[in-house]
């Protein structure tokens, strides 16, 4: 199991009170609907391979380096008028991610060309005043779609996917996570005391509003965000056998 920086994990948790003063004024404001629902998941959750091996390198931090529960979550919003397809969205939110973040959370470029997302290989810091700091690394690009992964020192193990698809008239835009908490500590606020897992929701749903914005559209319906937790290891990686499901770390 990956070891944690201590010290450095107390800084994050001491920023942690400005992260929840800002998304909590954000939250009590938004007019936007929110639909969400939580229930257990199983085996067909999990996300199977990362797309793009060559890039995924030794220092991938992976589900079993994590704590506690895994949990997989779609964040949805479906994005009327505009006149966007989704290659043009998502080359939109790749040129700059920071026009998608709420303005406490900053993408830091650490490797790769240019300032943007671009291509498998590329890496990015996650800044936040909150408990989930950390480096991740791109590991799938195609026009539509791009997948992160998360490196040590990041305090979550897994990976999250952002996509756009064409809906009749409309676009959806989604984000797809897995992921555990990093370690224990980030266990403790992420999935006991919960505070960590609702400023995460509130900042991907802020996401998906910012991007809605971008496409020149509104959002119609508001947002879906649908949680589904797992047990760690799932009963269906336990079992002697063949393995049924290629997961990372698995």
């Amino acid at each position: 199991m990956a070891t944690s920086n201590h010290p450095d994990r107390v800084l994050t948790v001491l920023r942690w009170p400005v992260g929840i003063a800002i998304v909590s004024w954000r939250y009590m404001w938004r007019t936007t609907p929110v639909h969400r629902s939580e229930e257990p998941g199983g085996p067909a959750d999990l996300p199977g391979k990362i797309l793009d091996e060559s890039v995924q390198g030794p220092d991938y931090q992976t589900f079993a380096d994590g704590s506690g529960q895994l949990l997989h979550r779609r964040y949805m919003v479906r994005i009327a008028g505009s006149q966007l397809d989704p290659a043009q969205l998502m080359s939109l939110v790749t040129g700059n991610l920071n026009r998608a973040v709420p303005e406490m959370a900053v993408f830091r470029k650490t490797r790769g060309q240019g300032g943007g997302l671009h291509s498998p290989g590329d890496e990015f810091v996650v800044r936040m005043p909150g408990p989930w700091d950390g480096p991740v690394r791109v590991v799938h690009r195609d026009d539509t779609s791009f997948r992160l992964a998360t490196l040590p020192g990041h305090l979550e193990a897994g990976q999250i996917e952002f996509r756009a698809a064409r809906d009749g008239e409309a676009l959806n835009f989604e984000i797809e996570s897995w992921a555990r908490a990093g370690d224990r500590l980030a266990d403790l606020l992420y999935n006991r005391l919960r505070l960590a897992k609702e400023i995460q929701l509130n900042m991907w749903s802020h996401f998906c509003l910012r991007v809605a914005a971008m496409a020149g559209g509104r959002p119609q319906g508001g947002i879906t965000i649908r949680t589904r937790v797992l047990t760690w290891p799932p009963a269906a990686l336990s079992r002697p056998g063949p393995a049924l499901i290629q997961v990372p770390g698995g």
